[in-house]
């Protein structure tokens, strides 16, 4: 068997100890929370406008808010981005924002 299949096979087994229950050295990595609902606090906007701002679903905001679902990837980031300097972002997108000219 080659390398690569040895180690590929290796790291399956792992994977599924882990998965299990098992001892392992799966190392897992879990990114911090994100209070949505405080970040859209700190803009001072409507669950409408924020979405309108920041091109999320009404939907999407809702799930988030209520802990139903988390933010991943890009939503991530724009959120974090938001959460740290409000004011840049919604003046960056501004000329983007439905009925905002």
């Amino acid at each position: 068997m080659s390398r690569a299949f040895t180690e590929i096979a290796a790291g399956l087994k792992d994977a599924a100890g882990h998965a299990a229950g098992k001892e392992s050295a799966v190392v897992e990595h879990k990114p911090n929370e994100i209070d949505v609902k405080a970040i859209r606090d700190k803009t001072g906007m409507t669950q409408e406008r924020f979405c309108a701002t920041f091109g999320i679903s009404l939907g999407t905001l809702r799930h988030w808010e209520q802990g139903l679902r988390a933010p991943r990837g890009a939503a991530r980031v724009l959120l974090k981005v938001v959460d740290r300097n409000p004011k840049a972002v919604i003046a960056a997108v501004k000329d983007s924002i439905p009925g905002d000219s």
